[in-house]
């Protein structure tokens, strides 16, 4: 059983390098092709469903590769909603980082409480024991992975697809896939 897990393609903000958090941004040209490739990928592998976070950019992208996987079926998943960055929100990272050098944002939610939650998400869809693309968020997905393998993930690019797979007993693990 495995799960891939894909970062949604650019947004203006992403390109704009801005704090996105909760805020509901679309798609840009270039991240609808990065959707479009992701899609491309994975549909050389079977899947069952495609679950995505209910914020547009991941929607959008999750519409997407369901165009190259017409079989799965689809459904959202609250959790898999992006971490809310509290006052950081719609910011330039830069203004970010000398405002919270700590990344201590006022009215954030916590690391902590947004890697519980996306370990939890991810948990979750691997009890269910069939192959599934989870179409969500950088930091969300980077934090669910080092909860669940218990081992560091580095960044997550727009468009970057990630398997996770293995099972509780034997431990899971994650390995980045290119073209």
């Amino acid at each position: 059983m495995t799960l891939a897990l894909v970062r949604h393609g650019r947004t203006a903000w992403n390109h704009e390098r801005r704090m996105q958090g909760q805020s509901d941004i679309a798609l840009d040209r270039v991240g609808e092709a990065q959707a479009d490739a992701a899609g491309r990928l994975l549909a050389r592998a079977v899947w069952s469903q495609i679950v995505t976070s209910p914020l547009r950019r991941a929607a959008q992208s999750a519409e997407i590769i369901r165009g190259h996987i017409p079989r799965a079926d689809y459904r959202v998943h609250e959790d898999l909603v992006e971490r809310h960055y509290g006052e950081a929100d719609g910011l330039p990272i830069a203004e970010v980082w000398e405002r919270w050098p700590d990344q201590e944002y006022p009215g954030a939610e916590s690391v902590a409480a947004t890697a519980d939650r996306a370990a939890g998400a991810l948990r979750e869809l691997l009890r269910e024991g069939v192959n599934t693309v989870v179409v969500a968020h950088g930091t969300l997905l980077r934090l669910g992975i080092e909860t669940v393998t218990e081992q560091p993930c580095s960044r997550l690019s727009n468009g970057d697809v990630i398997l996770l797979d293995g099972d509780q007993a034997a431990g899971y693990t994650a390995r980045r896939v290119t073209e």
